[in-house]
């Protein structure tokens, strides 16, 4: 049904915003056109027929007196098969099919199909004519990728019976599928939909945090976890590794969807996350990495409105893909750039400035966003779950959590990695630095691994992390008197502390078997580590030199454990089990 136009006039031009009079009977956030160009742009104020609007497009050679036409539509994001394995702007432009139109740079106005309506897609229907179906039950598939079944589900707002279904066989997005007869009438349905990007897809019921995201990275799994829908925060400064991290996230972490957005980011690093992503194999599979990735690109030197609605835009596919029952994982990089476009658009509006220029209602803005991550029962007939897990990188000047971006990020995510320069100068990756980091999922998900991995999983990690605090304690002293001059039990913590630090901690994102670390690898490493430190402990008070316990065999083993091949670790972990009694026995016996 076409939704009924209005046409203003510009009257004021301030960078990306605009003002237009003429404008009655628009809505809030209704997508216009703006001037000769059509440029796209959103209402985010109206006052009777005056309108404010945030343009998507460089505002360069606009004037007042161009036309400002609305469509009566909120911004929305097409939704279907073909999402996959794509890259798109901020607004859901994909950048292939306007580089084929307009080169290597982006035109003004210039349009194209977030997806191809051309291509033909097989469609194999689950469901039959005069079945009763709900918003989010599956009417059939199509094989997307060759990771990844697209479900062609029911949109939330729609449920009825089904009056016809076509067979198997090939269909473009805009080809009818189904008719649903409902309340309201006969709805004709296509593989494709849409839905409006600051609207989260309803669910039936979100569901408590318990299942971890497992993403091999040690320091993550063991000390810090992630549950599956569950927040993170990166922050730190330039050169602590928080781009490299987010592509170890999306690479090797459990969720079945990656969707990955570069706001706000410099160019080449966004260039090297576009020319990366499709060349890494996805470890799972061994298919490349992009058959399960959405790409949203949103360059520094794109119009910082744009920003706004890049994570939206990703946010709400993260949302559609969780919909049809599957663990999406949403990396955003960064979201320090998207509170500086709030802090430039607040001010171009004129609004009244909070802490450091950025506008009052920043944290509200990064909750809103933040609160739409979370594992859920799924609507629909069938009992289904889904999750979407949102990691978000920050960017504070000069490494400085106490500016407002970091805090209010701290207030909202229930997980925060915080990167350190220091580590990240010793050239210790990740840099996370384990006394400022903390998760609150520990309790909720304690229980899938002590049933999962190992019983003692929470013990082992709460020991070690006392262990690094009564480092941090020491090393005054150490700065002082030298690390000889300590007590032989003060030498041993010291070097228990150290191994965790640089054999557990420690991990290299480009080390063919040190990337990916399994969950069970991870507490045995802890546990014979702690092990060692235990019988470290033993030996010393019974008068066994440090030096000796030093130049043990079975120390040297430890510190190599992390390249024990994943397939291979539990025999080579027995080996070094029977080593480490067998030595600290013989010390112990020489000590006497």
């Amino acid at each position: 049904m076409a939704k009924k136009t209005q046409e203003g006039r510009i009257v004021r031009i301030s960078g990306p915003v605009i003002e237009a009079d003429g404008m009655r009977g628009a809505k809030m956030y209704d997508v216009v056109r703006v001037g000769e160009e059509n440029l796209i742009g959103e209402i985010i104020r109206l006052n009777k027929d005056n309108a404010i609007i945030q343009v998507y497009e460089d505002t360069v050679g606009l004037k007042p007196g161009e036309k400002v036409v609305t469509t009566g539509m909120p911004l929305s994001v097409e939704l279907g098969p073909g999402l996959l394995t794509n890259i798109y702007d901020g607004i859901q432009r994909p950048l292939p099919a306007i580089m084929d139109k307009t080169g290597d740079f982006i035109s003004r106005g210039v349009e194209a199909y977030a997806i191809d309506r051309k291509k033909k897609w097989h469609f194999k229907p689950t469901a039959k004519a005069g079945d009763k179906v709900e918003g989010c039950d599956v009417l059939g598939e199509v094989k997307e990728t060759s990771i990844i079944t697209h479900r062609i589900i029911v949109p939330p707002d729609i449920s009825g019976k089904i009056l016809k279904i076509e067979k198997e066989g090939e269909y473009t997005v805009e080809n009818d599928i189904a008719i649903i007869s409902t309340d309201d009438g006969d709805i004709k349905l296509q593989m494709m939909q849409r839905w409006p990007v600051r609207k989260p897809r309803p669910v039936a019921k979100k569901l408590d945090p318990t299942l971890p995201l497992i993403t091999g990275q040690r320091v993550v799994d063991t000390f810090f976890p992630v549950a599956k829908g569950g927040t993170a925060a990166i922050p730190g400064g330039f050169g602590t590794g928080k781009t490299v991290m987010l592509h170890q996230l999306a690479k090797w972490s459990d969720a079945q969807v990656v969707i990955y957005v570069g706001c706000g980011e410099r160019g080449n690093e966004m260039t090297d996350v576009l020319r990366e992503f499709p060349e890494l194999e996805d470890p799972k599979s061994g298919e490349p990495l992009m058959n399960r990735t959405v790409l949203i690109a949103n360059t520094s030197n794109m119009p910082v409105a744009a920003r706004d609605a890049s994570v939206y835009t990703a946010i709400t596919i993260a949302e559609y893909y969780r919909d049809m029952g599957y663990d999406v994982a949403l990396m955003a990089d960064s979201t320090s750039r998207l509170a500086e476009a709030m802090r430039e658009i607040s001010g171009r509006l004129e609004e009244m400035p909070g802490e450091e220029g950025y506008p009052a209602y920043l944290a509200s803005r990064l909750a809103e966003f933040y609160e739409r991550a979370g594992r859920v029962k799924l609507l629909g007939s069938k009992d289904k779950e889904g999750s979407v897990s949102v990691v978000g990188a920050v960017s504070p000047p000069g490494g400085d959590f106490s500016e407002p971006v970091a805090q209010n990020t701290l207030r909202i995510v229930k997980v925060f990695w915080a990167l350190d320069v220091d580590l990240a100068d010793r050239r210790h990756f990740p840099s996370i630095n384990w006394l400022k980091s903390y998760s609150l999922y520990l309790d909720e998900i304690q229980t899938w691994w002590k049933k999962e991995i190992g019983e003692e999983w929470l013990k082992l990690r709460n020991k070690a992390m006392a262990l690094l605090q009564k480092e941090s304690e020491l090393q005054e002293i150490v700065k002082l008197v030298g690390p000889d001059a300590l007590p032989p039990k003060e030498r041993g913590l010291l070097e228990s502390a150290r191994m965790i630090r640089e054999d557990f901690l420690q991990q290299s994102a480009f080390h063919e078997v040190d990337t990916f670390c399994p969950g069970k690898k991870q507490y045995e490493m802890l546990r014979l580590i702690l092990k060692f430190s235990d019988q470290l402990q033993d030996a010393v008070s019974k008068n066994v030199h440090m030096d000796d316990i030093i130049k043990m065999k079975a120390h040297e083993n430890l510190a190599r454990m992390k390249t024990v091949p994943n397939k291979q670790f539990e025999k080579k972990f027995q080996e070094i089990e029977k080593e480490i009694d067998k030595e600290f026995i013989s010390l112990i016996k020489g000590g006497k």
